[in-house]
């Protein structure tokens, strides 16, 4: 009994880590440009001494889906939106590079341009330090101009989106969020990459689909449970069994 038990709990135990990952897919559907999880389960079977005779549930992470979301007019002219493919450089929390395709951009107090997360927006040259204007835009190519105030015709350049095209096989996603690339080099700035001024990527994630992953996760859940349950009662009436003939 206790390897039906010890299967069971295992099971249980991945369909918990599976419901994680769906769960947090659910609740980044608010996300602008948020990269939905992908998991999947497949059968381990457990080695050591003796025959491998018992095999194992494994929930394993696929990755992200790379899909783009849709486009979202907001008419913000801080608002930008990767055209097709390629990927925005920030600086994570440690000061790497790291990328993401999230443009909901704004001036912090430092005037340093951030996106809704927090992480400073890198240019070509580093942050992008944005002086008041009365005025700013944002160019298709990443160029940044700013029209001072009193001076409506005027353009200055402040500097320029940093935006990269890389193969989502030479990305990863760490704890942080963001994507990096697998060897830790910073990527080469990209001309081929545009951008949509005034739009903003939402989530790709398919909340239909998530919940129905989640049902059937919770009812193999509920299975397992029940599974350590019977195995319990079946070990108890072999111990009352036993205590008869005895």
């Amino acid at each position: 009994m206790d390897k039906m038990v010890f299967l069971a709990g295992a099971a249980a135990q991945e369909t918990m880590l599976a419901q994680g990952i769906s769960a947090n897919n659910l609740a980044n559907i608010g996300t602008n440009a948020f990269k939905a999880q992908l998991q999947n389960a497949r059968s381990q079977p457990m080695y050591g001494p003796g025959h491998p005779t018992r095999v194992y549930s494994l929930t394993e992470s696929l990755g992200n889906n790379f899909a783009a979301g849709s486009m979202q007019s907001t008419g913000n002219a801080l608002d930008v939106a990767i055209n097709g493919q390629g990927w925005f450089a920030v600086q994570a929390a440690d000061g790497t590079e790291a990328y993401s395709r999230r443009g909901d951009l704004s001036i912090n107090a430092d005037s340093l341009l951030e996106n809704g997360r927090g992480e400073l927006i890198l240019g070509t040259s580093g942050p992008i330090s944005i002086p008041p204007a009365q005025r700013i835009n944002i160019g298709e190519d990443g160029l940044i101009t700013t029209s001072p105030f009193g001076h409506d015709n005027a353009k200055v350049v402040v500097g320029r989106l940093k935006m990269v095209d890389l193969d989502s096989k030479s990305l990863i996603q760490k704890e942080d969020g963001l994507f990096h690339t697998i060897t830790g080099s910073p990527a080469d700035a990209s001309a081929s990459v545009t951008l949509k001024s005034g739009m903003l990527e939402t989530s790709n994630v398919n909340a239909v689909s998530e919940l129905i992953n989640l049902i059937n996760l919770a009812r193999q859940h509920e299975l397992n449970i029940k599974s350590m349950t019977i195995a319990q009662d079946n070990d108890e009436a072999s111990a009352r069994l036993t205590q008869i003939s005895g």
